[in-house]
Parts: structure tokens; C-alpha cells; sequence
């Protein structure tokens, strides 16, 4: 059907010279020359049947694009089983637990291992409702209108996050084994619980303002704030379950056999068995092309804890970040990698490819931006997190296709997305890279003073 839909379209459309209107609005006159413009050709009228009765996707598909892309790699990081967020924004801590759990598993030999995102999650929950909480109260003097104190109301929490959060949440909590704290129906569908979490948010944060405007002392606010945050554990347990403060675990070899059974707090166990310096041992780059590049940003009030670190990233061409994370995978290191999944994406065939759909086609319109003006515009941001874990590289030294690891479940590629590196180019936008893998010139600009940018930059 879409070649017939192309072939009637070639040629159809002959737009007319517009005259203007003044005021700005549509009057009549100028409602007339809109009817005019569309001739509702036999073209115009085959693909508005067809548009009228099937998905746009289906029918914008490029069927020419079907065969070009294989599935083999030149370089790949064994990746560990896919994992399954469900119904929840939570891929950047299945992302950051995936990596982590995969250098557990290679550096202490342990066949089989999945982290508990439950845990986690939980912890996450409790600190975004106390940096709301205690950011309303540092904020109480400024008014309603103010575009923090808006923002701040607009967003009290939420599932989403970036590694900056996710390092924060680890080295203070630890991890456990999923067996430890299993997933429940409200952690793999967080909506309806984060829902009521942000109403009771809210309330309680007119509260606190309040109280600030009654000038109440600051030891009754911090109070009355710890009892908001007993309403918030109290919802997030009966949700979630109670988490451990210390588990039993046994581990096993490749045979099945005992090797040991212990007691740990989370914090131990995260010890034992990883132990990285999240926090300097790796840093975030960004490919924003609306930002001067070789960059320190710093986005304020973007992390998961009031204690914690904002995020934190280095902005730089696409073209440094993938030669950072090629040595990476060649050493066999995933990495943090997120992008926007959503466009372009096939997701029968587990493909990433600006090549995939043929929109101007079917609508017989252009769509023009390049990737700055798409940031700008707020047509493209960062929408998913996953795991970098393979790239081919052709005879001349230059990548052709990438892999992730996604944790949308099984699926095409046994769970993985495909990514052209044109589709790199124009959707990649944060990767999360040991510092060994950069080179010194890369290494100095992490001394530089960060430039501060507002939470709600259309980037974030």
C-alpha cells in the first residue's frame, strides 16, 4: 500500500502564493485560501482513505529499509539477561543496576545475579519527598509565581532519573539481590502510587509555606516536616514492602554448588562485591548542540537527594563521546546510555533508523530541523535509559550500527535495540563513561567551574 500511497502522491501538491492577513488571525478571506490550497487530488484522496483507516505508523513505514540492517557486531559486551521495568519510568535504575549487576557477576565469578530495583526505588521515592519537602521551605520567602517555587509544585516527584540520582542512591543505600526485595503490582506500575505520593506532596507543601509565613520556629517546620515524611514512608511501604536492613544470601557456583552463605546490610554487600566510586570514578557526557561544546553544566535541583549532587555533565561533539564509548566496549565495560527511544524506532525488528519511517512522503510536507533545533523547540529530549554493549566497526575504523541492552522485557534481538549511527548522531544525548577511557585534554575540563543552567532548560 505505501508505494501505490507515494507513487499518487509524487507531484501532487502546488501550494499557491498566500496573501496577507493582518491581525494575526484567520478571517474568513484567509480560511478560503486554506480550503483552496488543498486541491484533494486522486493522490490527496488515496492516502486520506487509507490515513483515515490505519495507523500513520504502518502506513509511513520505508519497506524499502527492511533488509539493510543485520544484527552482528564486531565488538560486543556480554550482556547478563534482560530485565523488565514494566509499566514504570524506572530504565535509568534498571540501566544503572544492569551495568553494575554484569561487573558484579564478571569480577566475582557469580553465574547468574539480578539487583533488587525495588530496593532502590524505594529509597528514591523517600528522598525526591524530602528534597521537594525541605526545597519548598528554603524557598517559602519567594512567591507563588516564582518559576522555581512553580516548577518545584509542578514536579514534587517523580520515577524518572539520571545516574547522577542513581549513584547518590547506591553509595548510600547499597544494593540487595532481587530476591531480597522482590518487585510488586505498584513498583512495575508506579503511576497511581506516584500519583497520590505528589497530591500528598503538595498539600504538604502549602503547609510548610505557611508555617513559614506564621513564622513558626525552624525546629517545629523540621518537625512537622519528618511527620510528612513518616506519611510518605508509610505509603511507600504498604506499596512497596518494607525494606531490608539486613538479608541473608547464598551464593552458588556455575554448577549449582554452595560457595557461601552470609549475612549483610546492603551497604556490605555493595561493598563486597562491586565497590566502585560512582561519584568520581565516572562522569556523564552530553551531546547538546544548543550548549557550547567542551562544557562543565550543572542543572540545578535535578537530582534524587537534598544531600546529593545536582547533575552534573560535559558537553561535547558526538564524535569525542563515541570514541570514549568504543574503547569502553573494546574493554569490555558496558555503559549508562540514554537517548530518545521513540523516534524512529521499529519496534518489530528492534531498530533505531532515521531511514525506518517516511513521514514527509506520506504527509507531503518537509521536516527540517537538525538536532539543536529540535532541543529547542522541545521536539527531542532524552527519553529513555539503556545499556550500551555493542558497536561494528567497518575496514576504514568507523562505527556503522550499535547495541543496547533495554529492559522493556524479551523482544527482538533477544531484548536489545539495534541503533545506526546516523540514528546516534541525531538521538543519542547522555553516556555515562569510566574516566580511564578519557583522554587527558577531555580530563582537564572536568576542573572547571560548572555553568549553572534552571531544571526546566528543554533539555531536562
Amino acid at each position: 500500500m505505501n508505494r501505490l500511497l507515494l507513487s499518487l502522491l509524487a507531484g501532487a501538491l502546488a501550494l499557491p502564493m498566500f496573501a496577507v492577513t493582518p491581525g494575526g488571525g484567520i478571517d474568513s478571506d484567509m480560511l478560503s485560501r486554506l480550503r483552496d490550497s488543498y486541491k484533494n487530488t486522486p493522490a490527496d484522496r488515496a492516502i486520506s482513505n487509507a490515513m483515515r483507516s490505519s495507523d500513520i505508523e504502518i502506513l509511513a513505514v520505508n519497506a524499502d529499509n527492511k533488509n539493510l540492517i543485520d544484527n552482528n557486531f564486531s565488538h560486543r559486551v556480554k550482556s547478563k539477561g534482560i530485565t523488565n521495568q514494566k509499566s514504570s519510568g524506572r530504565c535509568w535504575l534498571f540501566t544503572g543496576l544492569n551495568v553494575l549487576r554484569a561487573q558484579m557477576m564478571a569480577d566475582n565469578d557469580i553465574p547468574e545475579l539480578e539487583l533488587s530495583q525495588n530496593y532502590n526505588f524505594f529509597f528514591d521515592q523517600l528522598e525526591k519527598a524530602n528534597l521537594f519537602l525541605q526545597t519548598v521551605i528554603d524557598t517559602s520567602t519567594l512567591p507563588y509565581d516564582d518559576k522555581t517555587v512553580e516548577w518545584l509544585f509542578q514536579h514534587p516527584l517523580s520515577d524518572g532519573g539520571q545516574y547522577t540520582g542513581l549513584s547518590d542512591n547506591i553509595l548510600k543505600y547499597g544494593v540487595v539481590p532481587k530476591s531480597a526485595m522482590v518487585e510488586t503490582f505498584s513498583s512495575s506500575k508506579t503511576s497511581a502510587l506516584s500519583r497520590h505520593i505528589a497530591r500528598k506532596l503538595r498539600e504538604d507543601g502549602l503547609k510548610l509555606r505557611k508555617m513559614k509565613a506564621d513564622k513558626k520556629s525552624d525546629k517545629t517546620i523540621s518537625a512537622e516536616k519528618e511527620a510528612m515524611l513518616a506519611d510518605v514512608y508509610r505509603m511507600l511501604a504498604l506499596a512497596l514492602g518494607v525494606p531490608p536492613a539486613e538479608f541473608s544470601w547464598t551464593r552458588t557456583d556455575k554448577d549449582g554448588k554452595i560457595v557461601s552463605t552470609k549475612r549483610y546490610t546492603p551497604q556490605e554487600f555493595y561493598k563486597e562485591y562491586a565497590g566502585n566510586d560512582l561519584k568520581n570514578d565516572y562522569v556523564m557526557l552530553m551531546n547538546d548542540p544548543t550548549r557550547e561544546y567542551y562544557k562543565l553544566y550543572e542543572i540545578n535541583l535535578d537530582r534524587h537527594t537534598y544531600d546529593g549532587e545536582n547533575w552534573t555533565y560535559l558537553n561535547l561533539p558526538v564524535e569525542d563521546i563515541k570514541e570514549m564509548a568504543i574503547a569502553s566496549i573494546k574493554d569490555n565495560n558496558m555503559m549508562y546510555f540514554s537517548c530518545d527511544v521513540g523516534k524512529f524506532l521499529d519496534r518489530e525488528r528492534g531498530l533505531l533508523d532515521t531511514s525506518n519511517f517516511d513521514y514527509e512522503s506520506l504527509f507531503g510536507v518537509s521536516f527540517g530541523m537538525d538536532k539543536a533545533d529540535r532541543i529547542r523547540s522541545f521536539d527531542s529530549a532524552s527519553s529513555h535509559a539503556m545499556t550500551l554493549v555493542a558497536v561494528d566497526i567497518d575496514a576504514e575504523g568507523k562505527p556503522t550500527k550499535w547495541m543496547v541492552e533495554n529492559s522493556w522485557g524479551p523482544g527482538a534481538n533477544d531484548g536489545h535495540l539495534i541503533m545506526t549511527d546516523k540514528w546516534f548522531d541525531e538521538y543519542m544525548f547522555r553516556l555515562v563513561v569510566n574516566k580511564k577511557y578519557m583522554p587527558q585534554r577531555l580530563l582537564d575540563l572536568l576542573k572547571q567551574k560548572p555553568v549553572a543552567l534552571p531544571a526546566w532548560d528543554p533539555m531536562f
